[in-house]
Formats: structure tokens, sequence, C-alpha cells
């Protein structure tokens, strides 16, 4: 595992924006044969990712024109033109501002299915129609779930439907009148297992509320406790955070990954 420690957060973001940007561009070559497949999460933590992936594509620097998206996750029960619904919250600060994005590429559960388990199936089948995910951007809760994947999940889940703790409600509730029964209790995710298969996973972490989150997902024992630490066991995965996300680091783990990545450091 890789972790790749920035001042803050903005240049967290701009590091992994500009990583995203090196993995597409590489693939070019092979854009005849197969498209970049990129999965993406909802959240706070990547928005500034986003801007920045913005940015690059309105200047020419970055195209979208062949590359297939997959998200993490959708709220159950909530349709696409909620303003909380994670559709849209992916158009309205991602896709809508890219000038080559294409609309069939862009992949995200359905959260007003009639059969949740049908819907999760074909989405499965999706990402293995393509031949898997390239890389799969990703950010944690404070109890370390990814995507909608909480504590005690199996770490060999596929995609399915995700009931959703009070914790993750009452944080959640913040953009629902701050009232937690406002929040859907259940959700459709892709699996740790989905994540897993990624050629690539790169999460990221920031701010003191995540630190606990941090050191668990970096040097706790891997347990479905905390479902980040899964990606101990991905041969390709990296961490990218904050300094403030670092307070639960020991000495030891905090120099080495600010020696070992210091070509990293903006």
């Amino acid at each position: 595992m890789r972790v790749v420690i920035q001042d803050n957060y903005e240049k967290m973001c701009q590091w992994a924006a500009n990583y995203i940007q090196d993995k597409i561009n590489e693939h070019v070559e092979f854009f005849e044969t197969r498209p970049f497949v990129l999965g993406l999460p909802t959240g706070s933590s990547p928005i500034g990712v986003y801007q920045e992936l913005i940015k690059k594509n309105k200047a020419g620097e970055l195209s979208f024109a062949n590359v297939v998206t997959f998200n993490m996750d959708e709220y159950l029960g909530l349709p696409r033109e909620h303003d909380q619904s994670y559709w849209y919250f992916m158009h309205d600060n991602f896709f809508d501002h890219l000038v080559d994005m294409k609309p069939e590429n862009i992949n995200i559960l359905d959260g007003m299915t009639d059969d949740p388990e049908a819907e999760c199936a074909r989405y499965e089948g999706k990402i293995a129609s393509y031949g898997g995910i390239d890389l799969f951007m990703g950010g944690i809760g404070v109890d370390g779930h990814l995507a909608f994947n909480e504590p005690f999940t199996s770490l060999t889940s596929r995609t399915g439907l995700r009931d959703l703790t009070t914790d993750t409600r009452i944080v959640n509730s913040r953009f629902f009148d701050n009232d937690p029964e406002k929040v859907p209790a259940k959700a459709l995710s892709v699996g740790i297992g989905t994540v897993m298969d990624s050629r690539e996973v790169l999460v990221l972490i920031s701010g003191h509320n995540k630190a606990r989150a941090l050191a668990a997902t970096v040097e706790g024992n891997v347990s479905h406790k905390w479902t980040c630490s899964a990606l101990q066991m991905h041969n390709g995965a990296i961490i990218a955070c904050d300094e403030e996300a670092c307070g639960e680091l020991t000495v030891d783990a905090y120099k080495y990954f600010l020696d070992i990545e210091k070509k990293e450091r903006l």
C-alpha cells in the first residue's frame, strides 16, 4: 500500500487529479480496443478532485471521450431528479461540466429499481463486460466504511442492497434538513470484493475526523469491523491524505511514508 501525504486538502486533491490524469493519458494507445474504466465516489472528499479534473478537461489537457465510469453507490428510493440522489450529485458536481463526457458511458445504480437484486447483478455484469475497473477512486467514512459497506460487511461482498447504520444516517442528515429520519435507510452499493477487483484503488482521506479511520486502514488488523482495512490486501492500493488525517498514525509509519513518497509531495 502507498500512502501519499500532502499538506492540506487542496494539495491532496491536486495530487489525486494529476494521478488520474496520468493514468487516463497512459491508456490512450489502448482506446481502440477498450476504454479506460474509472470508478467514482460521491461525498465531500472527492469534490476538490472533480474540480481539478474539470479544469484539466476544459483546458484540453484531459479527455473523457474514451472513459467509462461506474459510481460506487446510490440511495434506494430516491429518484435521480432528487437533489440528494447520487445521480444528481455526480451530474451537478462533475459530469455536466465536462466537455466530452458521453452520457452513455456514465453508469450509476438505479435507486428506483423494483428489483434491487437484479439491478445489482446487472451492474456487476456490466463492469465485467468492460474487463473490470482500471482505477477506482473512493472515500471512507469516519467508521472506515468504503462505499456503503458499513462495519461488519463481508470483505468479499459484491454489489448489493445495504442497510445504513444510524451513525451514517446521522452524518448524512446534514444534507436532509438535519433529520436522520429523512435519510434513506437503504442503499445500493458496490461490494468490497467489487472494489478489490479493480486494478488500482485510490482512496481519499482528509480531516481530523478521519484520523482513526486512516490508522485502521494503514496500520490496523484486516477486519470486517473496518471495511477499509481490506485495502491492505490490494497490490495497487493508494491512500491520498492530508496532514490533518495523520493524527492517529504511529510516528514510525508517518515518517516512513513521508520518506518513501517524498517525491510526490507538492
